[in-house]
């Protein structure tokens, strides 16, 4: 009886002083990471670089050993990334003014209307000028290429209006100066952000 409270008496402060031990352990490298982290400063976070009322800009960045194609990379990564903000907006903007408008159908009008802006968008994205450029070797031999890219919101709306223009159907429901109203007060909330 006295040997197994011995060994129970053991085995207990063995576990509390390997439990010390591993919270001291466990504290002493999350404060040199801290201590030792270095900020990364991410090309074009600058305010310029932002969509605001007048423009959509995006930028992206491509790795690569080959410095061409870390280029085609950031563009395509930076064209996917405008394309996208693009839609969200144009999705909001049509929610918007099909709820405000009487509209006979509306979710094919809506439905219709984004399948419009898909297309636009597509086409617009040729439309796109690079605002800037960086481009850095690695320590490993590759390249990353960093774009910032920007594409003005009245190309949009007129290709939009053209594009409805074309649609009869569209056409019949659709109020220029209000999609123009309200999508520049969704521009503004993307501005604001």
């Amino acid at each position: 009886m006295k040997k197994n409270y011995v060994s129970l008496t053991l085995l207990v402060a063995l576990t509390i002083s390997m439990g010390m031990w591993s919270c001291k352990s466990t504290k002493a490298p999350t404060q040199s990471v801290t201590a030792n982290s270095t900020e990364i400063t991410i090309p074009f976070s600058e305010a310029k670089y932002k969509s605001d009322k007048e423009f959509f800009r995006a930028k992206n960045n491509g790795n690569s050993p080959d410095l061409a194609t870390a280029k085609k990379i950031a563009m395509l990564n930076a064209k996917t990334e405008m394309a996208s903000n693009i839609s969200s907006v144009i999705k909001a903007v049509t929610e918007q003014y099909s709820n405000q408008r009487t509209i006979a159908d509306k979710k094919d009008f809506e439905a219709k209307f984004e399948e419009n802006a898909r297309n636009v968008v597509s086409q617009t994205l040729n439309d796109i000028r690079v605002l800037d450029e960086k481009v850095f070797k690695e320590t490993s031999g590759t390249f990353t290429y960093w774009i910032a890219i920007e594409m003005s919101k009245s190309a949009i709306v007129e290709k939009l209006n053209s594009s409805i223009s074309k649609d009869q159907r569209l056409q019949l429901d659709y109020d220029k100066k209000k999609f123009e109203e309200t999508f520049n007060a969704e521009m503004e909330k993307l501005a604001n952000q």
